[in-house]
């Protein structure tokens, strides 16, 4: 009986997510309400608050479910870089753009994110948990920009707090470019062309 429950509330959860991908992406996050997402998913308000704060806490999960993917990757390389530190970087940034270039759900997730979310009010809280995500992203692949200098493989002079600056501004970049025109190109049939 418990795994049954259990299994339920998860699936009411799934559908929750999946309702507001669907309707975020149709209305934006603002012009979404809580309720809008209930009503869509077939369940109450009240299942929304079992599973969610508020929608700031609903589009940070909503988040993670599409990302989690790129991160246990992330995670993977970062911890076997050794002697390949550049390599790992490479591996990483193909990777993310391979994933977004063949995930409708990443796609979803990332255009809501970039074009149909404002970082003010209610998505403030959201932001700031994703600015940490972000920083710690960062002073990852910093420490495998600073490996591949020791080695190396990029200049002694190599300022890695600016690289990994511009190689987030690179991702970003192609990733949001793309998600306002998909036919434009093959983002995965090019990710490694972009990255090298």
């Amino acid at each position: 009986m418990a795994r049954r429950t259990k299994a339920d509330a998860q699936a009411t959860r799934s559908g929750l997510l999946d309702a507001a991908e669907q309707l975020f992406e149709a209305r934006g996050v603002s012009r979404t309400s809580l309720n809008d997402i209930a009503v869509a998913a077939g369940a109450t308000r009240g299942a929304i608050y079992w599973h969610f704060k508020d929608k700031s806490e609903l589009v940070h999960a909503m988040c993670e479910r599409a990302t989690l993917p790129m991160e246990a990757m992330f995670n993977e390389i970062t911890a076997v870089a050794g002697d390949d530190p550049l390599g790992s970087i490479r591996k990483l940034t193909v990777h993310a753009l391979s994933q977004v270039a063949v995930s409708k759900q990443q796609q979803t997730v990332f255009d809501i994110m970039f074009h149909k979310c404002e970082k003010t009010g209610e998505m403030a809280p959201m932001f700031e948990r994703e600015q940490e995500s972000r920083c710690e992203c960062h002073s990852k692949v910093e420490i495998l920009l600073r490996d591949a200098v020791k080695l190396g493989q990029l200049p002694p002079d190599t300022d890695t707090a600016l690289v990994m600056q511009i190689l987030h501004s690179f991702m970003v970049g192609v990733m949001h470019e793309w998600l306002l025109d998909p036919g434009a190109y093959d983002l995965g049939r090019h990710a490694e062309a972009f990255v090298d």
